[in-house]
């Protein structure tokens, strides 16, 4: 049988056979091998291979490998003809990979690997010192490094998109008053653009994490090698500042056993899709017939295969649904790592499949989120004909009389025995009359009318951050200035890369 090589595309799923077993190698071919006096079980190789998945750090083990070289340049290790030869052989296997002309072979294991064993056979003896004074453990760490502070700057812009599509809707969306919810009971009317930023301000706490934790991405271990570091005399500053790391690990031990920047990403990427939960399950409720408060896009619904009158929100209940798989690979990492001892274990080759797919998953989803959003339509008449409902301006009525000096506790029972009046009477509270009012306290006058009313009820509103129209005006237009700063910046830092 044949030594099984595959070709596939850097992103696409390699099937190898995990029956297979074939001795495909001889004795100390492989880059570890010289030790060893028997060849590697076919099963063993497919068993703990994982080219099938790490393959997707090529660019960043590329970009690493690179700097690495310039670095043994400086310190004598490299001739300028070698890094030449190196930088030119290692630019052409990008190019390979990147138009799915590179052939992978699990007998190489991993993309490190490969990418080595590639170089060698195009320049030959140069290759060999590309893996001078670094370890796979080292190299791995920094390419998931490299690979999630790129992946955090691409989820940070996908939630900037989704807060630019909440903005949008608030003008058009201004004068429209919304029941706001606690325990899924109507509680108290609120501005919808009140409800849109509420969600902005969820995503702009997520963009924070993300920066923050990019802070502890963005730091260099190459260099470390396997766990102690080398007596060749290299210098991991220059390294770190060719790819852009903004610090240096300072203990190499540390470097081979950190995780915590693929845990801390993973609960980032978590928040956020628990947030992006939040809205699904929201918006679901909110376009059914018992809603009916609004119109998603029609397409970014399904149908029935059986039912032909059903329009099924089926985006929002896998965004909700693909929420579980993002919560489970933070499970996974977690109980990963959990006692592992000091430096390098190949358990930690398992941290890579969890942290791709929750990038993947959330990436996917907000970019989603952010037309569906942009493109959606409130049923304004609908909600309008309900806002009467259940007594949303109950409470603006007892603060109503906690300003004419009745006790809290005591304008709360008052207001209760109203609502309870009304609700005998099947009546809104603006349908009381007046001698009503007083069956209950006799300081009512006729401007309690003022503050009774779904209207009446949100303008009465006085607090910072409320959803009193001037303070929504207020949020909505510091929004605007953020997002269009925010979406200035990017694309003066796109020019500048360009």
């Amino acid at each position: 049988m044949s030594s099984k090589k595959i070709k596939v595309t850097p992103d696409s799923k390699a099937v190898f056979h995990p029956l297979e077993k074939e001795k495909t190698q001889p004795e100390g071919s492989k880059a570890w091998g010289g030790v060893f006096t028997e060849s590697t079980d076919r099963r063993v190789e497919l068993f703990t291979e994982s080219i099938s998945y790490d393959r997707r750090l090529f660019e960043a083990d590329i970009r690493a490998s690179i700097a690495h070289a310039e670095m043994l340049l400086s310190i004598g290790i490299l001739t300028v003809g070698e890094l030449a030869k190196m930088k030119e052989g290692l630019l052409e296997i990008r190019r390979e990979i990147e138009e799915n002309r590179f052939v992978f072979n699990i007998e190489f294991e991993d993309i490190h690997l490969h990418i080595e064993h590639a170089l060698i056979a195009k320049i030959g003896d140069p290759g060999r010192k590309l893996h001078t004074a670094r370890s796979r453990n080292d190299q791995v760490v920094t390419d998931m490094r490299l690979w999630i502070r790129d992946a955090l700057d691409r989820v940070d812009r996908r939630l900037l998109d989704v807060q630019s599509a909440f903005v949008t809707r608030c003008d058009a969306d201004f004068e429209v008053i919304l029941p706001g919810y606690t325990h899924t009971r109507r509680a108290q009317p609120v501005l919808a653009p009140h409800i849109w930023l509420a969600y902005c301000e969820k995503f702009e706490r997520d963009r924070q994490r993300i920066k923050d934790c990019r802070k502890r991405v963005n730091v260099a271990g190459l260099g470390a090698a396997a766990l102690a570091g080398t007596s060749i005399p290299i210098d991991r500053f220059k390294t770190a500042e060719l790819l852009d790391f903004t610090g240096v690990a300072a203990n190499s031990l540390d470097v081979s056993s950190d995780r915590d920047f693929i845990l801390e990403s993973a609960f980032c990427l978590t928040q956020i899709a628990l947030h992006l939960s939040t809205l699904a399950e929201e918006w679901i409720l909110w376009s059914t017939a018992e809603f009916n408060f609004l119109r998603l896009p029609q397409s970014f619904c399904t149908g029935s295969s059986i039912m032909p009158q059903k329009i099924n929100p089926d985006v929002l209940e896998l965004i909700r649904g693909k929420t579980a798989r993002v919560a489970g690979n933070l499970q996974s990492l977690i109980v990963l790592t959990k006692g592992l001892p000091l430096a390098y274990n190949r358990d930690l080759q398992e941290d890579k499949e969890p942290i791709f797919d929750s990038f993947d998953t959330v990436e996917t989803s907000l970019t989603l989120a952010a037309p569906l959003v942009a493109g959606t339509t409130l049923n304004q008449n609908v909600i309008a004909d309900r806002l009467d409902k259940g007594y949303l301006d109950a409470t603006t009525l007892m603060e109503y009389l906690i300003m004419k000096g009745v006790p809290q506790r005591t304008a709360h029972g008052i207001v209760g025995k109203l609502v309870r009046s009304a609700m005998e009477k099947e009546v809104p509270l603006t349908k009381l009359s007046l001698k009503e009012f007083h069956e209950f306290y006799e300081g009512f006058d006729y401007n309690v009318f003022s503050v009774l009313g779904a209207k009446n009820a949100v303008e009465a509103m006085k607090s910072y951050a409320s959803t009193a129209p001037e303070q929504v005006r207020m949020q909505i237009d510091h929004w605007k200035q953020k997002i269009e700063r925010e979406v200035l910046d990017g694309t003066e830092t796109a020019d500048s890369e360009n």
